[in-house]
């Protein structure tokens, strides 16, 4: 085998130009790669921590049915008391939990006393939403940032504040229908504007818990969702499966399961950005298939027939054909993991250049988002296994024929 080797690497050093050139073609395939796979999974990750830390949690629970009627955000599908209490249990209870947050979502009327608009509101807990959000307070554009707002304040939408003509300090109005249809207005001190987390055209502000109590005249504890936050995003599917388990055997008198549990890839549409992403990858990396496919293959048939002569040589000597079947599969071979070395060797400098030079972007109103491209070893690991895998399979055509020529033949050849 190590003749064998030995010889493969002769026959490629014979024709310098050409391994040169192809060894760079699959160099080039495998940076393109994964420079792609590095940038686009760091975009990817940015945006979904961006998401989960300021808007959605990694998980969130609601009650039964919520969901499906959360267009009319109604007041009652909220969690009681009781379930509520229970929830806490069990979420106390799961190592992988870091945190989580309290809310009630109800729209509303809004009125600066000259004009009037809806308004939907997030009641959160101050404390808890800005752990379980640690991003939330970078959203705020005017006013201030520390501790999120007191009872009595709110924050809002910048939508809102701009039609309205609302400023930081001005004092406004809610009025808002209870479970029971009854109205209830109160007043409140604009704290801050609010980034459109929904979207340009969002129109959600946060208001305190305890407001939205006394604003809707809930007596007892409920709350509209649950959100929470892992001390790691990798932990998400076993711990949704285990959350899932243990909610699902909490049923209602008629039997029907108490909570719904929800991943953020369920609630929200860059989860189908996300799968784009994913799916541009998988499309990079079979164009490098098809690149190191197509030069192997084009390299080795040229070898075979301006090598015609020497096949014939040392077939007449006696070499088996399953010897120089495995020397053309070996050129191959070299070839394969010659390109995929280089190409892993650049993309790693490439990588590190662009984390030293702390590349940013604006992504909306963001701005300054700094792209730190990483890639796993399992990726460099899959994408050499698969460039030498297929350089081999590249050249086993050329190599069978090779192997199957007839010496008398092949020593007649001009």
């Amino acid at each position: 085998m190590f003749n064998i080797l030995k010889m493969a690497a002769k026959n490629l050093t014979r024709y310098r130009r050409r391994t040169f050139l192809t060894t760079m073609l699959i160099t080039l395939g495998v940076v393109a790669v994964l420079l792609f796979v590095s940038v686009s999974g760091s975009f990817k990750t940015m945006m979904i921590g961006q998401i989960t830390d300021s808007m959605l949690g990694h998980l969130q629970v609601h009650r039964k049915g919520y969901l499906a009627s959360i267009d009319s955000l109604p007041l009652n599908k909220n969690l009681n008391q009781k379930q509520v209490k229970k929830l806490e249990e069990i979420l106390r209870s799961e190592e992988a939990v870091e945190s989580y947050t309290f809310r009630i979502k109800l729209g509303a009327m809004f009125s600066n006393y000259a004009e009037t608009t809806n308004i939907r509101l997030n009641a959160v807990m101050p404390d808890k939403e800005l752990q379980t959000m640690p991003l939330l307070g970078d959203r705020i554009i005017e006013g201030e940032k520390e501790g999120l707002l007191k009872k009595g304040e709110i924050l809002l939408p910048e939508l809102i504040a701009k039609g309205m003509k609302v400023k930081v300090g001005d004092t406004i109005v809610l009025v808002a229908n209870n479970k029971d249809g009854s109205v209830n207005g109160q007043s409140f001190l604009v704290r801050g504007v609010l980034e459109g987390i929904s979207g340009p055209g969002g129109r959600d502000g946060i208001m305190h818990l305890e407001d939205a109590r006394s604003l809707l005249r809930i007596e007892e504890m409920e709350v509209s969702e649950v959100a929470i936050r892992l001390k790691s995003i990798d932990q998400m599917e076993d711990v949704f499966n285990g959350l899932k388990a243990q909610l699902s055997s909490m049923t209602n008198k008629e039997g029907k399961p108490v909570f719904e549990l929800h991943t953020w890839e369920k609630l929200s549409p860059f989860f189908n950005i996300a799968k784009m992403i994913d799916l541009m990858t998988l499309f990079i990396k079979v164009m490098l298939v098809a690149i190191v496919l197509v030069s192997i293959m084009n390299v080795m048939i040229m070898a075979v027939y301006e090598r015609i002569n020497e096949i014939g040589t040392i077939a007449a000597i006696g070499t088996r054909p399953g010897k120089i079947l495995a020397l053309f599969v070996t050129e191959g071979f070299l070839l394969g993991l010659l390109g995929t070395i280089s190409g892993t060797i650049i993309s790693l400098i490439g990588i590190t250049a662009m984390n030293l030079s702390k590349l940013t972007f604006n992504f909306g109103r963001q701005t300054g988002l700094e792209l730190a491209p990483t890639i796993d070893a399992s990726d460099i690991v899959v994408t050499v296994l698969i460039v030498i895998f297929i350089a081999v399979l590249g050249s086993l055509q050329p190599a069978l024929k090779a192997a199957r020529m007839d010496p008398i033949a092949a020593l007649r050849h001009v």
